[in-house]
């Protein structure tokens, strides 16, 4: 028998408004709504049975929307926004939760979401559960661009716990470098996973098309995609006017596309809560084992650029709390933002990147489409379609958010867990990873220096700012430069392999500037 109080998911839904309908200007909280009924309507429940539902629903929580997640103004300001996102999807739906949460920020949220809310509903302290996402991004680019007024002003009411106001992912310092930004930093793992591996720039340009052609692949055949051509590993590795270099060594193609309209949401319970409203055992899909763990905040604090010890863990420990190893799980979707997300990851899962059962449910965030820091639900409601269909299999999701700061597993199952469910306090390993030593770092290098990491940001396909991680030769000190404005400079650092390379830095009304002989 299962215990009652066993968490179990039992709805999703999705929802991609295409690139041809964005004038229709619904807004996230409208796009949110539309993937919530959904997941309501997956339950199977009767009409009537799913109003019970839904007045039930005591808690929602909403990913945060990626315009409330930059150090920078957000996109949607001059269209106003909802005040308080869960009660706006709330009064879409009509209900009347008692838990109103807006998430913090990072693509981790939907499964830390549901690794908290599974611990939540075992311990009683809530009942029925919606969590939700979703961006329109496109029709906010599309109404500045063609200068359309939208009105997606809601005023607050009721209660709201807001987990991200005043939350930052970076410093001043390191932003003032260009670091911090995803498209900056992530191809500075990049190419420090390509130095680990032995690559020249070409041979790492193959390997990274390789790898997504496979997702490239899944997302052309799936109807909630947002781009579906598909595109084969030399294409994805050329560059070329459609896809020129974003941050080297990424392609545009290869790079998360945010300009979509997606949502998708899911809904929660207890086993005992199931029983109650008659949702079919054939529904319910159970969390064998979850985690979530972050790395240092700053990219400069990281040990190297080619591993994660919290991604480490988290696995470690997803893995332990279902009783199984990696050879087990059926299905994955590895969190794909940049193809290192990917390469690291199975780093730390110890898999090929060519693994033959996927890496992606979905198609990816370049390709199925990367709404802010709710696509790992997508993911989440596709590995419920997978395990509801095999219901022998496992499958595992991986989330992260910041610059392969924060990270989140879930490890799912149409079999029933057993026992009393309940998972591990992430205090008890956390405070280990805060205490991993960073390197020591400088603001203020001087000297004859030798380059970590480096990467060059393009703009409209043109080099424009080079960005180097490097160690002060005397101290091993590390910091954060740009290129000193040489003419050739950026050029040579697209033509030559300048990991390794040695250059002389100096500190300027702080900016720090590395030249190279």
């Amino acid at each position: 028998m299962i215990e009652n109080l066993t968490p179990i998911l039992v709805g999703g839904g999705q929802f991609t408004d295409g690139q041809k309908v964005a004038q229709r200007h619904r807004s996230p909280m409208d796009l949110a709504a539309i993937s919530a009924e959904a997941a309501i309507a997956d339950t199977g429940l009767s009409k009537l049975s799913r109003s019970l539902l839904i007045k039930a629903i005591d808690t929602i929580a909403v990913v945060r929307l990626f315009s409330d997640s930059h150090n920078r103004p957000r996109m949607s300001s001059s269209f106003g926004r909802a005040q308080n996102p869960p009660r706006s999807i709330a009064r879409r739906i009509g209900a009347e939760p008692t838990n109103s949460i807006y998430g913090s920020i990072g693509g981790n949220t939907p499964q830390k979401f549901v690794n908290e809310m599974a611990q939540r509903i075992s311990e009683g302290d809530v009942g029925i559960v919606l969590l939700a996402g979703a961006e329109a991004i496109r029709t906010t680019r599309h109404a500045l661009r063609e200068g359309i007024t939208l009105d997606w002003e809601e005023a607050s009411f009721g209660s709201l716990e807001d987990r991200g106001q005043g939350e930052t992912i970076t410093n001043a310092h390191e932003l003032a470098h260009g670091v911090g930004i995803p498209i900056n930093t992530y191809p500075l793992f990049e190419q420090a996973v390509r130095g680990e591996l032995g690559h020249n720039v070409q041979e790492h340009l193959a390997y990274m098309g390789s790898i997504f052609a496979s997702f490239s692949e899944v997302a052309a055949d799936n109807p909630f995609a947002m781009y579906r051509t598909l595109r084969k590993a030399k294409e994805l590795a050329a560059i070329t006017q459609d896809n020129p270099f974003v941050g080297f060594p990424y392609p545009k193609f290869m790079n998360a596309m945010e300009n979509v309209n997606q949502s998708a949401s899911v809904i929660m319970m207890s086993v005992g809560k199931a029983r109650d409203l008659g949702i079919d055992p054939r529904k319910w899909v159970f969390l064998h084992g979850c985690a979530e763990a972050n790395d240092k905040l700053l990219p400069l604090e990281r040990i190297d650029y080619h591993s994660s010890p919290a991604m480490d863990e988290t696995f470690n420990r997803a893995f332990a709390m279902a009783s199984l190893d990696v050879g087990a799980i059926d299905y994955f979707d590895l969190y794909s933002c940049f193809p290192a997300a990917v390469e690291i990851a199975c780093k730390s899962l110890k898999i090929d990147v060519f693994d033959k059962r996927g890496l992606t449910l979905t198609g990816g965030l370049p390709f199925f489409g990367g709404p802010g820091n709710n696509y790992s639900m997508h993911a989440i409601v596709e590995i419920m379609k997978k395990l509801r269909g095999n219901r022998q299999a496992f499958g595992m999701i991986t989330a992260n958010g910041g610059c392969l700061t924060k990270h989140a597993a879930g490890i799912y199952s149409a079999i029933p867990t057993s026992g009393v469910w309940e998972r591990e306090k992430v205090s008890n390993y956390q405070l280990r990873l805060d205490d991993i030593a960073s390197p020591e770092i400088t603001m203020t290098p001087q000297g004859e220096s030798t380059v970590e990491t480096y990467t060059v940001v393009h703009k409209k396909g043109e080099p424009e700012l080079g960005i180097v991680i490097a160690r002060e030769k005397l101290s091993g000190r590390r910091f954060v430069s740009n290129t000193a404005n040489k003419s050739g400079i950026l050029d040579a650092m697209l033509d030559q392999d300048f990991l390794g390379k040695s250059g002389f830095v100096n500190n300027a009304d702080g900016k720090n500037i590395i030249s190279f002989l």
